[in-house]
């Protein structure tokens, strides 16, 4: 048993797409359609659409799109199923119950089994680190000032010495070798036999926002390497999408996010009363942490070490928090390491000015550059001045330039004018870099010629399933020659029986509807790229109806052509034969009211 296709299309009416997405990425309006940053790939000018007309995404960088159902299995990792339910929870709608298909149930039984495996090893964890075998990590946590209160609130662990230790526990209550394998928390070897991924280490469980546990972080003990060590990502656990804290943060209802770099500085700062506090989890800042902190904050404050390495994270962190639509400042640590020896330095209260006195993030990249230059020789000093004009040149927003370009003259003493002709002349170097950012090229392998040419080929049945889609008013003029059957790739047939069913109704096209009638993915993709395609073909009326006229010609004799190959009636091949050369005359012309 499924959904009713009405039931889904109610869910999907009732959650409008644009408000969907606005949580998760930062969209400005432009035009009829909304832009932002594209959340499946890494970019620096949005390319990602969104249609409220349409109901549907698509980004012309990477290909994404969809509905808003595809969004949210995209972006949360979800079934078709665990999207719906969600949406029907937002709406209003209840959902009757319904049995699971089979595929549906192994991966319902895959996602429930990995939570509460990753629940069970927690509490594990969490055990023998107050038991006797916990004694050394509970000493390491006590001298580095973790409360007991602390401990409990984020369910810090130890895994133990013995390399099977979780393993057999795991095997007691019931779990699967393969069960173990899947989750990340143990290795199946056939030849080394089974063992941990965790052991003599201590243990920080990583949440969700919802409170449950996706994945582990473990400390070692003593001098092993790696010092800290992650799960390995699972369907549950995106080391990208997720951050250490988030759960308890979002609950603090601060407009404001302290990002630091590591799960003890976190733990610290919620120690001292600093429950906005969040980490990544062992990687680099991701446009996807950012766009998560987003939902819950306008400003983030970075809190990182003061080392080098803290600064390059610094460097790297703010550009993706800008673009993400985020203000981002600087705290200062020095003269100490991490905001653990500052708070045990200068207390809550001392941290607590650092924020008040915490950069711009702008401000912190050119005193970066200050100090990379040599200021009392002359060339050095010249290199520094052009440095600065280079940052400020890529500051998009003109009172936003004008007013940095006021502070760094005054602030590294440099005359306002020299620098506003630096940053104008670098600022159009930039525009005309982005200009021809389209124009680069990748090498073609023989994979991407051979999809070029199908592409190609199949290019006027898209082209039309384009334009009866933006300008439903011109199938009157395309029926008595087109029907779904001339579209001879499958999955442009499929879309055109859908498509022109509602054109012959003379309803109100529900692309999103049909993007919704397909269960896979690429395909969804595929249809979304149809249906966001915007032709241009001039002002006039004639030149579209030459262009329309071109398209339903090529698609027609295509269609003629590829069924005068395989007839062996002669009789049918000949009709096929007038109806080329027929075709070959068509053209549609409204401004003599019909079609030549």
């Amino acid at each position: 048993m499924r959904y009713e296709e009405e039931l889904i299309d109610e869910v999907r009416e009732k959650n409008d797409i644009v408000d969907v997405i606005s949580s998760y990425v930062s969209l400005k309006k432009r035009g009829s359609t909304y832009m932002g940053l594209c959340p499946f790939h890494n970019e620096k000018t949005p390319s990602f659409s969104v249609s409220r007309d349409k109901q549907m995404y698509y980004c012309f960088g990477c290909g994404q799109g969809g509905n808003v159902f595809t969004f949210l299995m995209e972006y949360n990792r979800l079934s078709f199923v665990e999207a719906l339910q969600e949406l029907a929870k937002r709406a209003g709608v209840e959902l009757p119950e319904r049995e699971q298909t089979a595929e549906e149930r192994k991966n319902a039984d895959a996602r429930a089994t990995l939570k509460e495996m990753n629940k069970q090893a927690a509490v594990y964890f969490h055990y023998l680190l107050k038991s006797p075998r916990g004694k050394n990590a509970m000493e390491y946590l006590k001298n580095r000032g973790v409360s007991d209160e602390m401990i409990n609130h984020f369910g810090l662990g130890f895994a133990d010495i013995y390399r099977d230790d979780l393993y057999r526990y795991l095997k007691k209550k019931g779990f699967s070798d393969y069960q173990m394998k899947e989750s990340a928390l143990v290795t199946i070897d056939s030849v080394k036999g089974s063992y941990d991924k965790f052991f003599n280490r201590v243990m920080f469980p990583i949440m969700d926002p919802n409170q449950r546990v996706i994945g582990f972080g473990g400390r070692v003990m003593g001098d092993g390497e790696p010092k800290y060590l992650n799960s390995k990502e699972t369907i549950l656990f995106d080391k990208g999408r997720n951050l250490y804290g988030l759960n308890y943060a979002k609950r603090s209802r601060n407009s404001t996010i302290i990002l630091c770099e590591g799960y003890m500085d976190v733990i610290s700062l919620h120690q001292a009363g600093f429950t906005n506090a969040v980490a990544p989890l062992g990687t680099a800042f991701t446009p996807q942490q950012a766009m998560l902190l987003k939902r819950y904050a306008d400003e983030v404050i970075l809190s990182f070490d003061s080392d080098g390495a803290g600064i390059k994270a610094a460097l790297r962190a703010l550009p993706i928090l800008r673009e993400n639509g985020l203000k981002g400042r600087v705290l200062s640590m020095i003269p100490y390491k991490d905001p653990d020896e500052l708070i045990k330095a200068e207390g809550a209260r001392g941290y607590e000015e650092r924020i008040a006195k915490a950069e711009s993030g702008r401000m912190f990249e050119l005193l970066i550059l200050y100090r990379q230059y040599d200021q009392k020789d002359p060339e050095s000093r010249t290199e520094f001045i052009h440095a600065v004009a280079k940052n400020l040149a890529r500051i998009t927003e003109p009172l936003e330039r004008q007013t940095y370009l006021t502070a760094a003259a005054n602030r590294f003493m440099i005359r306002k004018d020299d620098l506003e002709n630096l940053v104008n002349r670098y600022g159009m170097g930039y525009q005309f870099e982005k200009a021809n950012e389209q124009y680069k090229k990748i090498p073609e392998t023989e994979e991407k010629r051979q999809q070029s040419q199908k592409k190609k080929k199949n290019e006027p049945q898209r082209l039309l399933l384009t334009f009866l889609a933006e300008r439903p008013e011109m199938y009157p003029y395309v029926r008595p020659h087109i029907t779904p059957d001339d579209f001879l790739e499958p999955l442009y047939h499929s879309v055109a029986m859908m498509l022109f069913s509602q054109l012959e109704g003379g309803e109100k096209l529900d692309l999103a509807g049909i993007v919704s009638r397909f269960a896979d993915g690429e395909e969804q993709k595929e249809i979304a790229a149809i249906f966001n395609t915007h032709l241009k073909f001039g002002l006039s009326p004639e030149d579209e109806d030459k262009a329309l006229s071109d398209i339903v010609r090529k698609v027609k004799l295509a269609s003629i052509e590829e069924e005068m190959v395989h007839t062996e009636d002669i009789v049918r091949w000949q009709e096929l034969l007038s109806k080329k050369n027929k075709i070959q005359k068509f053209s549609i012309n409204r401004s003599e009211n019909g079609i030549k």
